[in-house]
């Protein structure tokens, strides 16, 4: 709380002087009887005390400043201990309570800003994913644990030349370095083949560019979601196989004992739904072993408009815009087999079916195809799940179809996008890379079987 200001004291210290100045003036002149030992009398009267009070007043403001200057010098190495004490109860006083409260501020501060970074640091050091920044001269500034145990043995991997590290390194890991992006890799590591995935980002720290490398181990999260895989599939498979069985067992025991009553007429009631349910789970099993031995694509040249029309035999569509006058060039078969997929969904979408449009579009580098209906849409989550195989939200649905339009697409270097379209149903979109046609490129290309 200030008491008095320095203003005021000032005013205080000039009005002293004034006061006494004249009651000195007055009494000289008349011991002297002249008026000009008065006015000696009150210049002295004047300037004695006020040189003396200014010298008083002066020294301790110029001791704080000089400490304050000292202080904000202190402040701007980084050193925030310093603090001033001082009583004064003007103006000064309230600036230097001010500094040391920014000086108590800032300690806490970094003294935060410490915690927060040892705890990130513990977690950088301690996370099972291979960390490396490199500076621009291309030697390592950071590595924590897990890479120093991938790449240098668990020794430190500071001021080593990356470019060396990595020609020492197995060749798959050295290919995706130099690839420059995202990719995975397989290597022998601790008696067994090891999956990585690594990642590669350029940032600028303190305005120079800077790359962190991150190689993460796979195999066992891999492993784990194979697992998971091969459960739902065996889940599934068991599901429909039972399906079937359970009418089979069921009706070939009607069927006994209806041969024994000597029933023929309704035998063949009987003997009709066993091959219906016998025929729906050889379809259902043929589907998974055609997903599962998909034969790699093998393109050629295909006309738009007689191609177009063989779809529309399966399914009835409009055709959206017009169709591109440059042919297609990819596996006839295969795309044929994912567009009748997606027209057979679209009419079971329950939007109107004169609704459903499909339409292609060849840009420079890519040929888009869609397909769109008028139906219910995809909730977000079907959305995030549709590509999946085994995932279906149908009661008889194998969860393959989608997965299968994504397999061929990337098969073919391209892939599918699902999007709700604005005032309802859903557009299913066949994006395929346009290669150069020319010949000889394929010439002798003969599709094989996955194994």
């Amino acid at each position: 709380m200030r008491l008095v200001s320095l203003e005021g004291k000032l005013v205080a210290a000039l009005f002293v002087a004034v006061v006494a100045a004249s009651a000195i003036a007055g009494w000289a002149t008349v011991w002297f009887g002249s008026p000009w030992y008065g006015a000696a009398a009150t210049v002295l009267a004047l300037g004695v005390p006020a040189l003396v009070f200014a010298r008083q007043l002066a020294n301790p403001v110029a001791s704080l400043i000089r400490a304050l200057s000292g202080s904000v010098v202190a402040f701007r190495d980084g050193d925030f201990s310093f603090s001033i004490g001082t009583r004064r109860g003007d103006e000064v006083g309230e600036l230097v309570a001010a500094h040391n409260e920014l000086g108590r501020v800032l300690r806490e501060q970094r003294q935060h800003l410490f915690q927060r970074e040892l705890l990130l640091d513990t977690v950088v050091q301690n996370t099972p994913t291979a960390l490396v920044l490199v500076e621009p001269g291309g030697h390592v500034v950071y590595a924590n644990v897990a890479a120093r145990q991938l790449l240098n043995e668990g020794r430190t991997l500071a001021g080593e030349d990356f470019d060396a590290l990595v020609a020492t390194a197995p060749a798959p890991l050295a290919r995706a370095v130099a690839g420059g992006g995202d990719s995975l890799f397989s290597v022998p590591f601790e008696h067994e083949d090891e999956t990585f995935h690594l990642s590669q980002r350029e940032f600028k720290l303190q305005g120079r560019p800077h790359r962190l490398y991150q190689i993460k181990r796979l195999t066992r999260e891999l492993a784990r979601q194979e697992v998971v895989t091969w459960k739902k599939v065996i889940r599934v498979i068991s599901h429909e196989i039972n399906n079937s069985l359970g009418p089979i067992r069921s009706l070939s025991h009607s069927g006994r004992e209806l041969a024994r009553l000597g029933d023929a007429a309704r035998l063949g009631i009987v003997f009709d739904t066993i091959e219906e349910r016998t025929r729906h789970l050889e379809g259902f099993i043929s589907g998974y072993a055609r997903f599962a031995k998909l034969p790699l694509p093998h393109p050629e040249r295909i006309e738009w408009d007689p191609f177009l029309a063989g779809l529309a035999r399966h399914y009835p569509f409009r055709i959206a815009g017009a169709t591109p006058a440059q042919p297609g060039w990819f596996d006839r078969a295969q795309v044929e087999q994912v567009l009748i997929n997606l027209l057979k969904n679209a009419h079971e979408a329950g939007g109107a079916a004169d609704a459903i449009e499909l339409g292609v579009v060849q840009g420079a580098r890519e040929t888009r195809i869609e397909v769109a209906d008028r139906g219910s849409g995809m909730s977000e989550t079907v959305l995030a799940n549709a590509l999946l195989p085994f995932y279906s939200t149908k009661r008889a649905g194998s969860g393959l179809g989608l997965a299968l339009a994504r397999e061929i697409a990337e098969a073919h270097g391209g892939r599918v996008q699902l999007a709700n379209r604005p005032g309802g149903g859903l557009a299913v979109t066949l994006i395929l890379p346009l290669v150069e046609r020319v010949e000889a490129q394929v010439e002798g290309l003969q599709p094989k079987e996955r194994s």
